[in-house]
């Protein structure tokens, strides 16, 4: 179908993808998905005083940050509270466990069955973490005075709830990878943060006195939005040549063929961001239990307390981002050589008979290998680093409180927008139509 050239780009191939019916079926299937995702967080738990939740969250950034990536099912403690992090959870215990394990080590080399193997070991590790988590948050709503007093039996109850929550919503996420567009559960979290926006955008127009530090949250989200689509989209390309052996006429020949490995600048992804925020915010969760109640001296609990809240200004504040700063560029390198040993690059391209030219095959090109991801690394480190702290920036610079510019969640949207607007390239490229890209 060719298309119209003056309908702008991004227009014409939104067309293009509702004029397919299977692909319009995916899309549709998908946003009903995310219907049904956004019905399930407004669903409450019995007990729950809303109103003394309100004010707690008000008060407590930690909550309000763990609210914009529920979409605000946290705030009404619905039976989708947690989410899917717990699946996240796990996920990435599983991908650290893998390397470690001798057992897991073996099913990863499987093939697609150990895949599935490793996939079904992580789903049954979710629930026990969601347990866990549930139980947390209800004791941690509890000693705020956001959830009535309940017996072993209630508290049963609302465990139970939250865990089957937390796997309904893992099941939509399955449902749509397998019948959608896009990573499933990736797109779960990416509805739970937009569906947070407009409440942020209502703050900002709250603060009408301050009208110039809103205009410049608005340029700093547009700069961290450029910037990760940068260094997301950013990689090295390192020259592959393969050599074949074919028979002709009872001759053998020899064949040759190129391509490239793209090592991306930003390997590690979102996951040292989220390591290093629960690093941070693990001291202060902590502290809050044994902390004086406010009208009494503090003690030494309110001082962590203090020295591990992201609200604080100068020069306490400096110090938690400060740290954050450290800890996230330390869990990048982390993340990045686990990620990295788990491909095993120079033993695939051994195996396939490729090799980089000028580097001889074996330990010469893992050596070579990990050098360039260690200079790449450097750059992604410093990239995520940035983004992390980018709030400590925007309040400093705009003096705009009532606003939360979370780079995590920058991130996240993002990165959830790009795969699947490749997912939906690809699609449109089979069928000879342009896509986003170019």
């Amino acid at each position: 179908m060719p298309q119209t050239q003056s309908r702008p780009r991004l227009i014409q191939a939104m067309i293009d993808a509702f004029s397919l019916p299977d692909l319009r079926q995916k899309l549709i299937f998908t946003f009903a998905m995310l219907v049904v995702f956004r019905f399930i967080a407004h669903i409450p738990i019995p007990g729950v005083d809303l109103a003394a939740l309100q004010q707690i969250f008000e008060r407590s950034q930690l909550l309000g940050m763990l609210d914009l990536f529920s979409g605000g099912a946290m705030r009404y403690f619905s039976v989708a509270a947690m989410g899917v992090y717990p699946y996240i959870t796990s996920s990435i215990i599983m991908q650290l466990l893998v390397p470690v394990i001798p057992a897991l080590r073996r099913l990863s080399e499987e093939g697609e069955s150990g895949r599935n193997r490793i996939n079904q070991i992580t789903h049954w590790l979710t629930i026990p973490l969601a347990a866990l988590q549930g139980f947390a948050q209800l004791q941690l709503l509890r000693s705020q005075g956001g959830v009535l007093n309940t017996g072993p039996l209630e508290t049963a109850a609302i465990v139970i709830s939250l865990t089957a929550g937390t796997m309904f919503c893992v099941w939509l996420g399955e449902l749509i990878t397998e019948r959608g567009i896009g990573n499933g559960v990736s797109i779960i979290i990416f509805g739970g943060i937009i569906a947070g926006l407009p409440e942020q955008l209502g703050r900002g127009l709250i603060a009408k006195d301050n009208w110039i530090g809103v205009i410049l949250i608005g340029l700093l989200t547009l700069a961290t939005v450029v910037l990760i689509v940068i260094f997301t989209e950013g990689h090295r390309r390192i020259p592959v040549q393969y050599a074949r052996t074919a028979f002709r006429g009872g001759k053998m020949y020899r064949q040759g063929g190129s391509t490239y490995i793209p090592l991306r600048v930003n390997m590690a992804g979102m996951i040292p961001l989220i390591f290093a925020m629960s690093l941070m915010i693990f001291p202060g969760t902590i502290a809050s239990y044994f902390a004086a109640p406010q009208g009494q001296d503090p003690n030494f609990a309110n001082t962590i307390m203090q020295w591990f809240s992201p609200s604080e200004a100068l020069p306490v504040g400096l110090f938690y981002w400060t740290l954050y700063f450290v800890l996230v560029v330390a869990f990048t390198f982390f993340y990045t050589m686990v990620i990295f040993e788990q491909m095993d690059l120079a033993r695939t391209l051994q195996r396939q008979g490729g090799f980089i030219p000028g580097v001889r095959p074996g330990k010469p090109t893992t050596e070579y290998l990990n050098s360039v991801t260690n200079r790449l690394t450097w750059g992604g480190a410093i990239f995520l680093a940035i983004i992390a702290i980018m709030p400590f920036f925007a309040r400093e610079m705009t003096n705009v409180a009532v606003m939360t510019l979370s780079s995590t969640g920058i991130l996240i949207v993002v990165g959830v927008a790009l795969d699947t607007m490749k997912q939906i390239e690809a699609q449109l490229t089979m069928r000879r139509y342009e896509g986003f890209l170019k």
